[in-house]
């Protein structure tokens, strides 16, 4: 399996719409939304099979110091073949020369695969959030 990764948004709002459905993820009920926020976004990137996107990180960030990365998330077919790990590794070169990199995982049983890439939980920090669902 060679997969190509690629810092473009050139994907189709049905390629997004069936990835983000493939791991349940609620925002992929939303395509037309979902398409407009990724290609608004600071940067995407994106790993594909062929035509087949398979994965996909995307960042917020303020231009110089603070980068947010939200929304990782590879098809379960192809999981546990490395394709987050170098997705976010493509990332932190991207954002090395920034003072924070930030992410938020949506589950604690995915802390330590981001603890495994270099992140550390927050000493005194605590995620929130407002849901307008």
């Amino acid at each position: 399996m060679e997969i190509e990764y690629k810092e473009t948004k050139d994907f189709t709002e049905k390629e997004i719409e069936e990835l983000f459905l493939s791991v349940g993820w609620l925002s992929g009920k939303y395509p037309e939304r979902l398409i407009k926020a990724l290609k608004s976004s600071s940067c995407v990137v994106t790993a594909w099979d062929g035509g087949k996107l398979v994965g996909l990180v995307r960042a917020l960030d303020d231009g110089e110091m603070v980068a947010f990365l939200h929304y990782l998330l590879v098809r379960p077919e192809y999981q546990g073949n490395g394709i987050a790990a170098r997705l976010i590794g493509i990332m932190k070169e991207k954002y090395k020369d920034y003072l924070y990199l930030n992410i938020m995982p949506d589950e604690k049983q995915n802390v330590p695969f981001y603890q495994r890439l270099g992140f550390t939980l927050l000493e005194n920090g605590a995620a929130m959030q407002i849901r307008h669902l």
